[in-house]
């Protein structure tokens, strides 16, 4: 849980993810296009986002299809946000 933490620290890689959210699937052009930073850049933060399991890819052909992986977000939701939001918890 802590490297989730420590990759949706960075703003950057939440840009990443909101993209990847409202359309899942991209290329690595398609997420730079969205976006004013390098190429390396983006891929940089993919891998962070990736070492995170909060991306997945897939290989089509030449292309490399990025999805977002919403688990450990929920995850995180579950232990530490809803959680506190029930009355019995505390």
């Amino acid at each position: 849980m802590d490297e989730v933490f420590r990759a949706l620290a960075d703003p950057s890689r939440r840009r990443l993810l909101d993209s990847l959210n409202s359309r899942n699937g991209q290329t690595l052009r398609e997420l730079c296009a969205g976006l004013d930073m390098a190429r390396q850049s983006v891929s940089k933060h993919l891998a962070i986002l990736e070492g995170a399991n909060l991306v997945t890819t897939v290989r089509r052909g030449r292309e490399k299809l990025h999805y977002l992986n919403a688990a450990p977000i929920s995850e995180i939701a579950e232990r530490w946000i809803n959680r506190y939001g029930d009355p019995e918890a505390g």
